[in-house]
């Protein structure tokens, strides 16, 4: 029996670092796909690169996907503003009992879909200032580094990209138990078509943002108010005859929940809540995004 050839080093430091590059990847591209593809172009240059001189492993591979990231921001910026409706990211959806290494890094903070939404008013050279600084933690010169930017320029970017998160992010410190307990009392209230339930756990101001991709009907903007959103739920299911599922998920690191209308994936959805109502609603409808979850129940 042959014996089997060793793995390469390189495969080996790659490996060790993909849960970070397709962190970043995907903050910054918001689509699984695209991340993907960020990470193989840099699997091709890490693996045809001199490494003899590379004083940090690590620092080379970020600053290429970081960089990658931006040029492939760039380009799809014009895709998204002729975009049907709002644009939500794909959403990553784990069953609440998987806790892979691998998972556990993707499903790390500032994931959420509410907080990915905001990021699509940045620049992408703004994203990725932001997220390295605010999000990966590196300071102002490895920031400065990892773009090409001068430290000052950098710093400049983040200060910006920060004010306009913080003006448009709805964000309350709630214990997940918390959040999942709220949210199985709306999938429970939503399942039986209670409206009256269902608008005693939403906040008078609550808004609620679709996205249909033009593939499937949902709302052109934000929508909000308990009475519109109570009926939507409620009316779902007399609509289709009471034949609607929910299933409790982790939506994008937090509690949320995959809808199955007559056995069929519908949506995945993602929750910003205070403790005791639910603020916001992130319902990604567009088949596109759906594809990668599980379709029938």
């Amino acid at each position: 029996m042959q014996d089997t050839p060793p793995i390469p080093a390189d495969t080996h430091v790659f490996a060790a670092l993909r849960p970070r590059l397709f962190a970043i990847a995907y903050r910054m591209l918001g689509t699984r796909a695209d991340a993907e593809d960020i990470l193989q172009d840099a699997w091709l240059r890490w693996y045809g690169s001199d490494k003899s001189a590379l004083q940090s492993s690590e620092a080379w591979l970020v600053t290429i996907v970081t960089r990658l990231s931006i040029d492939r921001l760039r380009a799809v910026k014009a895709e998204r503003e002729s975009y049907v409706g709002w644009w939500l990211p794909e959403p990553l959806v784990e069953e609440l009992d998987e806790n892979t290494p691998e998972t556990a890094a993707e499903m790390a903070s500032e994931l959420s879909l509410a907080f990915m939404w905001v990021l699509e008013r940045l620049s992408p050279e703004e994203r990725a200032a932001f997220l390295l600084r605010q999000v990966f933690d590196h300071d102002y010169p490895e920031v400065a580094a990892l773009i090409g930017k001068s430290e000052a320029a950098c710093r400049q970017m983040v200060h910006r990209a920060g004010e306009r998160v913080q003006q448009d992010r709805v964000r309350f410190a709630v214990p997940q138990e918390a959040h999942r307990s709220l949210l199985a009392k709306f999938m429970q209230a939503a399942g039986s078509g209670q409206r009256d339930a269902i608008k005693a756990l939403l906040d008078e101001n609550i808004t609620l943002v679709g996205d249909g991709g033009g593939k499937v009907p949902s709302f052109h903007g934000r929508v909000g108010g308990t009475d519109f959103v109570a009926d939507l739920y409620a009316g779902m299911l007399a609509k289709h005859d009471g034949q609607i599922v929910y299933r409790m998920a982790m939506v994008n690191g937090e509690p949320g929940f995959l809808r199955y209308v007559e056995g069929r994936l519908e949506s995945a959805q993602s929750f910003v809540v205070d403790g005791e109502r639910i603020v916001g609603i992130y319902a990604v409808r567009n088949p596109d995004k759906l594809a990668g979850l599980p379709q029938t129940i």
